[in-house]
């Protein structure tokens, strides 16, 4: 009795358990790959929906089979099951069914990779926009080759409007994935491969992307923002990103300190310059290492979207201390990226006052 009663809570705590995992993966909204958003995404969409059907019949079928020739069958007493041997009808059945189940997810399959791999560029539409991806350890770099635009961590295209995206690797491999927008395709060094997709809704929240190829020790850490804006916003985004950052004459008295640290040429001995690595327009920074930091402000999320970002007043505090925790060491926030062999930021916290990485820290919050 005691052991049926056992068999009994441990079904029930599996059931709960298999409830609660559905429940959950249901939450995963925004980088589900069921909610496409792009013409890209129906596409692989369409495939899963072939897919779901006949796994479903599978297992149903599979499933079926098995219970109603178990209760069948069952041992009962006086009866003995009639032994045989072979059945030909039965084995072309079960092999045909399988065969007819994978020719129907291949061909739809093979249409839709020959439709999502993406045409030379001299067949892509005159208001096509063309961006080029580079993953690095662990943050994304995208540049616009046609509007003069180098920004990190968060991409912006305009709404119903082709996107060729080119995807290069500067160290590893890695691989972007926009899941309601575009499936993913590894970034490969010494390699170019590309994606193309056209956003069919605007919207204000970010579409959530990531490096979905292992990558070491921050892989999970190496996330992105795409933003489908409506053209008008997509215009004053690009009119903001071309321009040249802030004058520092125009910051505040803390901000024009961190100023003058950030363009140094020595900022501590035995390390390079922030200058060395980071570019902002309009100033003596102009490094190509590390990420472009010209309207760093303007972001919505901090560190390759770990972090949320400046938006709202309300949050100028609680950034600062987020770009100061990262200033004087990295590894706190995304660990791995101090002391890279290739480009490594290093933990300023052990080089630098207090005082001046609040300056620095200040500096950047204020770059709008």
């Amino acid at each position: 009795m005691r052991l049926d009663l056992l068999r009994r809570r441990r079904l029930i705590a599996t059931a709960a358990i298999l409830v609660l995992g559905l429940a959950l993966a249901a939450c995963s909204d925004p980088q589900s790959t069921v909610n496409p958003k792009s013409d890209h995404a129906d596409t692989i969409n369409d495939v899963y929906i072939i897919v779901f059907w006949l796994a479903l019949v599978v297992f149903v079928g599979v499933l079926g089979a098995t219970l109603a020739l178990s209760i069948w069958f069952r041992e009962r007493p006086g009866r003995v099951a009639n032994q045989f041997h072979g059945n030909r009808r039965l084995e072309v059945v079960w092999t045909l069914i399988p065969v007819v189940i994978l020719v129907a997810i291949f061909v739809p399959t093979v249409a839709a990779i020959s439709d999502l791999e993406p045409d030379d560029e001299v067949d892509l539409p005159a208001n096509a926009i063309v961006i080029e991806a580079i993953g690095h350890q662990w943050w994304f770099e995208f540049r616009y080759p046609g509007l003069g635009i180098v920004t990190a961590n968060e991409l912006h295209v305009p709404v119903d409007t082709p996107v060729r995206v080119t995807l290069k690797s500067d160290d590893v491999i890695h691989s972007f994935w926009v899941p309601q927008l575009a499936g993913k395709v590894d970034m490969v060094p010494g390699r170019t491969h590309a994606i193309q997709f056209t956003p069919n809704e605007a919207r204000d929240e970010a579409y959530l992307g990531q490096c979905a190829e292992f990558c070491g020790t921050s892989h999970a850490n190496m996330r992105f923002r795409v933003f489908v804006d409506d053209r008008a916003t997509f215009d004053a985004w690009v009119a903001n990103e071309t321009a040249d950052a802030v004058p520092v004459e125009s910051l505040s008295a803390l901000a024009q300190e961190g100023g003058a640290l950030f363009t140094s040429y020595v900022l501590a001995v035995g390390a390079t310059p922030c200058i060395g690595c980071h570019t902002v327009k309009g100033s003596l920074a102009s490094g190509v290492i590390g990420p472009n930091l010209t309207h760093v402000g303007s972001r919505s999320t901090l560190f390759s979207g770990i972090r949320d970002g400046f938006e709202g007043a309300e949050s100028a505090d609680r950034v600062q201390r987020e770009l100061e925790r990262w200033i004087s060491n990295p590894d706190d926030i995304k660990p791995g990226v101090t002391g890279r062999p290739n480009g490594g930021m290093p933990a300023w916290g052990e080089l630098l006052s207090t005082e001046q990485i609040t300056a620095i820290a200040a500096y950047l919050r204020e770059l709008k």
